[in-house]
């Protein structure tokens, strides 16, 4: 299972967090991320006058908060498969395309529009339009200011999910999923309050989006 991985995130997991992958257990890594979060954490370095430095440590933190979540994703989803693989919307054929699916994710974590969206938004603006990695186009698109400046407080990322036929669904969910999974308190999607779980998210986004069977 460890060949979601490279051999230099493997390395960099051993470097990180003094262990192996296959050594770590949820616990053990929510305990050790947050004490790294804590260390690398870009606001220790503010006080810097030297901009190569602070741009240094936000794109350290950037990575780490990466790996953490796909490490997090790793141990949460282990090797499961759809709920149900004969329904029509796991079939190879079927078609998804959906335009403003509104998406809610409800967090205590201040930070969690940098591992949405990168380190240099400070601020999220209505309107500000995000391209998804490895996709056509696939869009988040902001429908609410959000600054995430409040610590111990839950507050509401408000966005929706644009993308077309061409795009690669379960890539587009698991982008999602491997950013908010223990990061997100909750996921409402179209009204509808969905568990932070990889499988609940494919089917629901699956169900909600789904267009028909090619040739259908």
């Amino acid at each position: 299972m460890t060949g979601s991985f490279s051999e230099k995130e493997l390395e960099e997991i051993r470097e990180l967090y003094g262990q192996d992958i296959s050594s770590l257990n949820q616990e053990l890594f929510e305990r050790l991320h947050k004490q790294l979060r804590q260390k690398y954490h870009p606001d220790k370095f503010e006080q810097y006058q030297d901009e190569v430095v602070k741009e240094m440590a936000h794109e350290k933190f950037k990575r780490l908060e990466a790996l953490g979540s796909k490490i997090r994703a790793y141990l949460v989803s282990g090797a499961s498969g759809p709920v149900n693989p004969t329904e029509d919307i796991y079939r190879p054929e079927a078609r998804f395309a959906y335009n403003d699916l509104k998406i809610e994710l409800i967090t205590r974590n201040k930070d969690l529009k940098y591992l949405l969206f990168g380190m240099r938004y400070r601020r999220l603006i209505r309107g500000d339009r995000f391209k998804i990695p490895h996709t056509k186009e696939a869009y988040i698109i902001i429908d609410a200011d959000h600054a995430g400046r409040s610590i111990g407080f839950n507050e509401t990322i408000r966005m929706y999910l644009t993308f077309g036929q061409s795009d690669p669904l379960d890539v587009i969910i698991q982008w999602l999923y491997e950013r908010i999974a223990g990061q997100a308190a909750a996921l409402i999607i179209n009204g509808e309050r969905i568990p932070v779980e990889l499988n609940a998210m494919r089917q629901h986004i699956r169900r909600t989006t789904f267009l028909g069977l090619d040739g259908g």
